[in-house]
């Protein structure tokens, strides 16, 4: 049996907590708290607006235009987790839908995240059932190729281990990688702090230039000031 045909069990979690604290957080501050590292890229896009979820990764490795694994995929779901479906190669049909989302949702699942295409996105927001994905298409999927689940997989560029962490709203996904929780969720709140602090400041009536010392840069770089001519 190859890794690309098995399906593995009992992936460990990160703690719940700990997860949950980072759907409170928002997928740029966390990618911002990383070092601007993480994000799954500009082409992931979410279905609905509004929405800001952070889950447990269940990953699953499908071929292009075959859902079968995802079927066998959500037998591995729980509470608290998100379905991460990749394809070894494009794919833009519809994998995801409605049914899919109501088992999902019946499980305790929080979201879904599909490198491929996804439909019936008017019942999935009804259903306030939360995806990302890369396309919208009305056609379909067979189910004749055997894949993996809960394997390591690239998506928007990113190396996701089941288990890991995803940050998700209608800014982006971001993975945080399940051994680095405790320390990613202490830079998070740290750079929550300080974009509050930031606010506070800004509401106050500062400017940017002079919180972030930009002048002397400006300076620097040759830019200078001139009146306007017709300026009293």
């Amino acid at each position: 049996m190859s890794v690309e045909t098995v399906i593995v069990t009992d992936v460990p979690r990160a703690d719940r907590a700990v997860v949950e604290e980072f759907s409170g957080i928002g997928a740029a501050t966390v990618g911002e708290a990383l070092g601007r590292s993480g994000d799954l890229g500009s082409d992931l896009r979410p279905i609905q607006q509004g929405t800001r979820i952070a889950g447990s990764a269940v990953t699953v490795l499908s071929w292009p235009g075959d859902n079968l694994m995802i079927h066998a995929a959500i037998e591995q779901c729980g509470p608290g987790d998100i379905l991460v479906v990749a394809t070894r190669s494009p794919s833009e049909q519809g994998m995801f839908g409605e049914l899919f989302a109501t088992s999902l949702q019946q499980r305790g699942v929080v979201g879904a995240i599909i490198g491929a295409g996804v439909r019936d996105t008017q019942e999935l927001r009804d259903m306030s059932f939360p995806v990302w994905a890369r396309h919208i298409n009305v056609m379909g999927t067979v189910k004749n190729t055997p894949g993996a689940v809960n394997v390591p997989v690239i998506l928007g560029g990113q190396a996701i281990d089941p288990g890991d962490i995803l940050v998700c709203d209608d800014d982006g996904i971001v993975v945080v990688p399940r051994l680095e929780a405790d320390d990613a969720l202490a830079k998070s709140r740290a750079r929550l702090a300080k974009e509050e602090a930031t606010r506070t400041a800004f509401l106050g009536g500062e400017l940017g230039l002079d919180r972030y010392g930009m002048r002397p840069r400006l300076q620097e770089m040759g830019v200078t000031y001139r009146r306007h001519p017709e300026a009293g």
